[in-house]
């Protein structure tokens, strides 16, 4: 009865010091989700131009939420292990299991709002590139030329579809803006009888990818955090379990000791 008594404590011991690094795991997994979160809406801003559905950054906006909400139980899972509150723990267990269903509709929005990415980029960049007017103040001509620099692209499909601008009409220089240069090139000047100065790829398809790849940040974050979130309400359930119908347990924990 002896051994089996110290074996149990030893289990108990180790799952409730499981507990307590899943509790310390949580506060840097709040801090990593709400990093992701704020480095979605950054980068959005640079592209803002290029979508016109707000909902787009709905997962970025629940994801900075379940950080933060994330941080909050980590507080509440650390007073219950210091206290060995079996509430305490309790409640920690069902906040955690909402905060996994809100991560699993992260998901699901993710890869809905990745899936319209591309519709809603074909839908607006000819609105936006219609507007450009080259001046540095206008918003939608600070939009192209970091994209067109960024992105290392030029038009919408290449850089002939500058063409068809109304800036480009207006200028009569046969020439697109200087955005369009390569970096290699130093003595571009953007005229179009020099195209091997230009970059040749367009710019609609590498914002499509730009904003699908910064969607799939989200989702795969989301996805790795509730599984750490599922690993951790195991464990807290089962300390609650053993604390509930293992006698060696409540020994342990209360610092008593078999006859």
């Amino acid at each position: 009865m002896c051994h089996l008594a110290t074996i149990a404590s030893i289990i108990s011991l180790f799952i409730w010091s499981t507990v307590h690094c899943w509790v310390w795991l949580l506060k840097a997994a709040a801090g990593i989700l709400c990093y992701v979160g704020a480095y979605v809406f950054i980068t959005y801003d640079d592209y803002d131009h290029f979508f016109e559905d707000v909902y787009t950054l709905i997962p970025a906006v629940v994801i900075i939420a379940v950080g933060t909400l994330l941080f909050i139980i980590g507080l509440i899972g650390c007073c219950a292990t210091i206290r060995e509150s079996r509430c305490g723990l309790a409640t920690f267990v069902i906040i955690l299991l909402l905060v996994f269903i809100t991560e699993v509709v992260v998901v699901v929005l993710g890869y809905i709002y990745r899936a319209k990415v591309e519709d809603e980029v074909d839908h607006s960049i000819q609105k936006v590139y219609d507007a450009y007017s080259g001046t540095n103040p206008d918003a939608a001509t600070r939009a192209i030329d970091y994209v067109q620099r960024q992105l290392r692209c030029c038009g919408i499909h290449n850089y002939s579809d500058w063409e068809n601008t109304k800036w480009f009409k207006e200028t009569k220089n046969n020439s697109v803006p200087l955005s369009c240069c390569k970096a290699s090139s130093t003595n571009c000047t953007g005229s179009l009888t020099h195209p091997m100065d230009l970059y040749s790829e367009g710019c609609e398809a590498l914002v499509v990818k730009k904003l699908q790849e910064i969607m799939m940040y989200v989702i795969w974050a989301a996805l790795a955090f509730a599984a750490i979130q599922l690993l951790g309400m195991l464990c807290a359930c089962i300390v609650l379990c053993r604390r509930s119908r293992d006698p060696a347990y409540e020994l342990l924990i209360t610092g008593g000791t078999y006859a």
